[in-house]
């Protein structure tokens, strides 16, 4: 066993997260299109301030799933919803979960600052007092002397941490990002995902991080969930006992690899699934 391996065997001992109260819990919540059934009887919980990826094979439902939380959608009558322990009927999620699709969708004809504080400026938020919010953020997301450039101007790096900043400024501490690294190259993907998790240990927000990669899902959760083929529904619910703050020597270390072979065995089942149903 390597040194650094040894190591990371130690720092095993250290307790997981600390969990607190429910956060969001879903019970049998399930969504059809017309004869097309997407979700059936989805289950899950997340406590407050928890990481929580969610995998599975394509079109399992996890983005419908993404929609009915952010209040976009609403889920099939039977199941329950609920944010804080209260009952979030269908409907009632608009604007109270801050939610980040795969596109950045950045609006070309406004600066990083104007397009950061979008979210909070359609809420109500005075726009200079939004801007200097944004402005005293700007360096811990990376964009100090980019506030005023545009869009185009940007690395898809760059564009992500304004789309992640204009989540944050949303100020809801539920967070649903749908793929966020999904388009860029590795280099700066493994870059990104270590920013991310330093922003998440400083303002402990819950989140929510739709991702196909297995090794993102176990570097940035505390638990990693699996959806089934459609019609989606969580087939493994997987708790990541690896300390924080993670290091990208995990990668390699034997605990790291265990995980991932359990979690890519659960998928490629699941994607097997969906093509004897489907085809490729």
């Amino acid at each position: 066993m390597t040194g650094a391996a040894e190591r990371l065997d130690a720092q095993l001992t250290v307790a997981a997260p600390p969990v607190g109260r429910v956060k969001l819990s879903l019970n049998g919540v399930a969504r059809s299109f017309g004869a097309v059934r997407a979700l059936d009887r989805v289950d899950l919980s997340i406590a407050e301030g928890e990481f929580v990826t969610l995998i599975g094979p394509s079109g399992c439902g996890k983005s419908t799933l993404f929609n009915i939380l952010a209040g976009l959608l609403e889920p099939d009558p039977g199941g329950t919803l609920l944010l804080d322990g209260a009952p979030a009927p269908s409907g009632s999620l608009l604007g109270r979960i801050a939610f980040m699709p795969q596109r950045d969708l950045l609006l070309p004809w406004r600066t990083v600052l104007d397009n950061a504080i979008l979210a909070a400026e359609i809420q109500g938020q005075k726009k200079r007092e939004a801007r200097e919010l944004a402005r005293s953020m700007a360096a811990e997301f990376g964009l100090k002397g980019f506030e005023n450039h545009y869009p185009q101007q940007l690395s898809g790096g760059m564009r992500q941490r304004v789309a992640l900043m204009r989540t944050f400024l949303f100020d809801r501490e539920v967070m649903l990002l749908d793929e966020p690294f999904g388009a860029l190259d590795a280099l700066t993907r493994a870059l990104m995902q270590r920013w991310l998790l330093d922003l998440w240990s400083r303002y402990r927000r819950t989140i929510l991080f739709i991702t196909h990669d297995i090794d993102e899902a176990i570097f940035l959760g505390d638990r990693v969930t699996v959806m089934s083929a459609r019609p989606g529904r969580i087939t493994l619910d997987r708790t990541i006992p690896l300390p924080r703050p993670r290091q990208p020597s995990l990668l390699t270390a034997p605990e790291f690899m265990a995980l991932k072979r359990e979690l890519l065995e659960a998928v490629e089942e699941e994607s097997l699934k969906a093509f004897a149903a489907n085809g490729p």
